[in-house]
This record gives C-alpha cells, sequence and structure tokens, in this order.
C-alpha cells in the first residue's frame, strides 16, 4: 500500500508501490495467506509507519486513547494528528513527516511564540504554529511551501504562506482523515 513516506517521490513514476507492487526477493510474488493477527499487526505496523513512531511510544499513544471518553481507535488517530511533527507536515512546510520531525527537531518552529523541539508535543486548538526568522531561508521549507497545492491542507488547519505561520482552527475528527486506516483493527489488537 502506499504510505507516501517519501516525500514528493511517491507522485512520481519512480515509487517502488508503482513500480513493483510486491515484496522483493525470490518469494516476493508467491501467494501468502494471512491469519486475523497478522491482519491487526500489519495495520498497527502500517500506521506506526505513517506517524514515524516507535513501538514503546505507539503503545503509551493507544493505552491515553484508550482512557479518553470516546471511540478509542479515533481518538488514538486524533491523538497522531495531534502531533507538532504531523501537524508541521500537514501546513506543507516539509515534504514528508519524517523531514518535519527533523526540522522541528533542529528547532525551527515556534509554537505560541516559544521555541519547541519536541516531535511528539501535543498542539491544541488555536496554537499558532510559526517558522522562525532565521529558518525562512532554507530551501527544503521553501520547495515543500511551493508543493503544498498538490497534497492540500486539512480544514482544521490554517496556513499563512506570507507569513510562515499556520493556526489550529478546529480539533480534528476521523471524518478529516484521509488516510486509509482501519483503527478498529488495532483496537483489536491491544485487546488481547
Amino acid at each position: 500500500m502506499e504510505l507516501y513516506l517519501k516525500g514528493e517521490r511517491c507522485f512520481t513514476d519512480k515509487c517502488a508501490i508503482k513500480r513493483r507492487n510486491y515484496p522483493p526477493g525470490q518469494h516476493g510474488q508467491a501467494r501468502v495467506k494471512v491469519s486475523s493477527y497478522g491482519i491487526q499487526l500489519r495495520e498497527k505496523q502500517k500506521v506506526r509507519r505513517i506517524y514515524g513512531i516507535l513501538e514503546k511510544q505507539f503503545r503509551g499513544y493507544f493505552h491515553e486513547a484508550d482512557r479518553m471518553k470516546g471511540v478509542t481507535g479515533e481518538n488514538l488517530l486524533c491523538l497522531l494528528e495531534k502531533r507538532l511533527d504531523n501537524i508541521v507536515y500537514r501546513l506543507g512546510f516539509a515534504a514528508s513527516r519524517s523531514e518535519a520531525r527533523i526540522l522541528v527537531r533542529h528547532g525551527h518552529f515556534k509554537v505560541n511564540g516559544r521555541k519547541v523541539n519536541i516531535p511528539s508535543f501535543q498542539v491544541k486548538v488555536s496554537d499558532v504554529i510559526e517558522l522562525r526568522e532565521k529558518s525562512r531561508s532554507i530551501a527544503c521549507i521553501n520547495e515543500a511551501l511551493d508543493a503544498v497545492v498538490r497534497r492540500g491542507i486539512p480544514q482544521w488547519l490554517e496556513l499563512d504562506k506570507e507569513g510562515f505561520k499556520g493556526v489550529v482552527k478546529a480539533a480534528v475528527t476521523r471524518e478529516d482523515l484521509t488516510t486509509p486506516i482501519q483503527e478498529q483493527l488495532i483496537v483489536e489488537l491491544y485487546s488481547k
């Protein structure tokens, strides 16, 4: 499945999934019957790779989502979407989530006027994410902002390209997420 982990490359013909839609190696094209546990595990691994999170951190997000009111799977996805590195990617300051993580880690962004260099920082509604003055001339950020038209910005975010800032307008809901994720499989996996 196409996860768009490589940024712009995923929109061209050089994308590995478009070239060969099967695993590498001699036995890659063989049909394999996958168990229900395998399907659940594959879904969890897919979400982990999309957001670039390690297992222990992902489990912590799941337990936090489980304690919250509402549907656990939707709460999990909302927690993952509210991470600062994901918001930076969604606003179009980076071509991929891994690039956004690096930019946040290097201290290029401010949240409500304060420098934040923690990619897992949870952004709240009405927070202002701003690119620092010194970082506005970085080539990869400007290229990503020019290419944001192709990917689009979610309705719950607002971008000011000239001011290099974005605002979280509303809380993210499951309807806002277009990624093909079956969060119920993840809940079933952790409920065993």
